[in-house]
């Protein structure tokens, strides 16, 4: 059996090409079509919050009516940011998103901060936190009375991880399948909780109202924009698989149009079905809203939402590891990771090394109680980052105006989302001094790392000579690990 990884070279794969014989590149194929594309956008934004707790906005925008604006007004910015995204990934055509764009607009350091961040708490933490909340609905029915232990909640998310990793070794186009599969079943869901309420809103049943049901505070509201944006998180991730897509200067753009406004439309819509069930105490006081609201109005079938919850955060955990590890992919391509993660499976054209990294990473965030607080340090700095990338836009407008650009997008509106950004940001660093400030000094502990391990050329061979060894070994454990699982495939 024939099975090796080799470096990834310059060029894409085409689509159905057979296999590179020896002396050939290899490259990512492009397998991704526009509703694959469409499903790793609205799986990756529509993770369990919608389903578990969309409480945030609605707690701190003080009543039902001014929280149906936050959402509208954040899908609004978020279709502003992403539509900034699009000229990007068209325009810089590379898979890694915004470190991609970072890295090449304004330089290595700020490109690796990016990546930096990323490979130490982002990725890791959200995809721990969401196999976990998958681990928890699909254990709490064995455990009616109780919590269920907190050992089996990580044995069962550690295989969660596993299993899907496994899937995205094996194949990209089963990987992009299990996504469209599982982001059909939460939109399902979702459509049935958006019917019940029209059906509560047609016999005159809800709770809305402009009428705050505490006092209304700038501050507050401010805050309650901060978490709509939050809930969007995820809208940027296709820009991580660019090379994949399948003719990306039509696709990309395409199903950022249709994803974009999608999500905002069952946003929207899912919360005012939850107030034509609930009052906002009731909302307010629940830790399981879609439970809830199942509970209240599906009878004998509530063990639907539950189930709901289990499927959405099983895709949220496949789409997560799908486009993280094309990040530290390019991060590995560009020299700013161990040169192993750029490594591709030579016959099913999948970052296998790339893809283990993420998975291992994850599996050791699951061992630590701390990855809660440590998402509350750097959600800061990540959307820190959406921000100097869409300045980056302007900045290589300026810089390159005459560079080829497929899609050219009117200024005003990087300008626009940049406005809202700043002020989300500025209030971020008035509320939560401390935790912006420490999230801030996790990302600068990776300056002494760029210009010790990037930056500094004429570094004495010894040093050379263990990192090549390094690599080599974790090299030989990789593929013995690859022929070990995908034998039989």
């Amino acid at each position: 059996m024939n099975i090796s990884i080799t470096n990834m070279t310059d060029g894409p794969r085409q689509r159905g090409s057979a296999a590179p014989t020896a002396g050939q590149s290899v490259a990512l194929k492009k397998e991704i079509g526009l509703v694959s594309a469409c499903g790793i956008i609205v799986g990756n934004i529509i993770g369990s919050g919608i389903f578990v707790s969309p409480k945030g906005v609605l707690e701190n925008a003080s009543s039902v009516g001014l929280a149906l604006i936050v959402w509208i007004v954040t899908g609004i910015i978020t279709a502003i940011g992403a539509l900034c995204y699009a000229e990007l990934g068209v325009t810089i055509p590379k898979s890694g998103g915004d470190y991609s764009y970072v890295k090449d607009i304004f330089g290595g350091l700020a490109g690796f901060l990016r990546l930096w961040i990323a490979v130490l708490v982002i990725y890791p933490t959200n995809q721990a936190v969401i196999a976990l909340t998958f681990s928890n609905y699909v254990l709490q029915p064995l455990f009616p009375t109780c919590f269920p232990p907190e050992n089996g909640l990580r044995l069962l998310a550690a295989i969660c991880l596993l299993l899907l990793t496994w899937v995205n070794c094996a194949s990209v186009r089963w990987a992009t399948r299990v996504q469209d599969v599982f982001t059909a079943g939460k939109l399902l869901a979702l459509i049935l909780i958006i019917i019940m309420g029209i059906v509560q809103i047609c016999k005159g049943r809800h709770h809305m109202s402009m009428y705050p049901f505490q006092d209304y505070d700038v501050g507050l509201i401010a805050l309650a924009f901060l978490q709509g944006s939050f809930a969007y998180g995820g809208w940027n991730f296709l820009n991580y698989v660019t090379e994949e897509l399948v003719d990306p200067y039509v696709n990309l753009p395409r199903a950022i149009f249709i994803s974009i406004p999608l999500v905002t439309f069952v946003y929207v819509f899912a919360n005012i079905a939850y107030v034509t069930a609930m009052s906002p105490q009731e909302l307010l006081a629940s830790n399981a809203v879609a439970v809830t609201f199942g509970e209240k109005l599906l009878g004998v079938m509530s063990w639907i939402m539950p189930i709901s919850v289990a499927l959405s955060t099983f895709g949220g955990v496949n789409g997560s590891l799908f486009t993280s590890s094309r990040l530290f992919f390019a991060g590995a391509r560009e020299g700013h990771l161990p040169s192993l993660l750029a490594m591709i499976h030579v016959k099913r054209c999948t970052p296998i090394p790339a893809l283990l990294f993420t998975c291992i990473s994850t599996l050791l965030m699951l061992c630590t109680s701390d990855m809660y607080t440590l998402i509350n340090y750097v959600g800061f700095i990540n959307y820190l980052f959406y921000g100097v990338t869409v300045a980056g836009q302007i900045v290589l407008r300026v810089k390159q105006p005459d560079m080829y650009r497929p899609i050219k997008i009117s200024l005003v509106w990087p300008v626009i989302y940049l406005l809202f950004w700043a002020f989300l940001l500025i209030f971020s660093l008035y509320s939560e001094p401390v935790v912006c400030g420490i999230g801030l000094a996790i990302m600068l502990t990776g300056v002494p790392v760029y210009f010790l391990g990037v930056y500094w050329d004429n570094k004495p061979q010894c040093f050379n000579t263990f990192v090549g060894k390094l690599n080599t070994m974790m090299f030989k454990d990789v593929l013995s690990l690859t022929i070990t699982s995908l034998y039989y495939v």
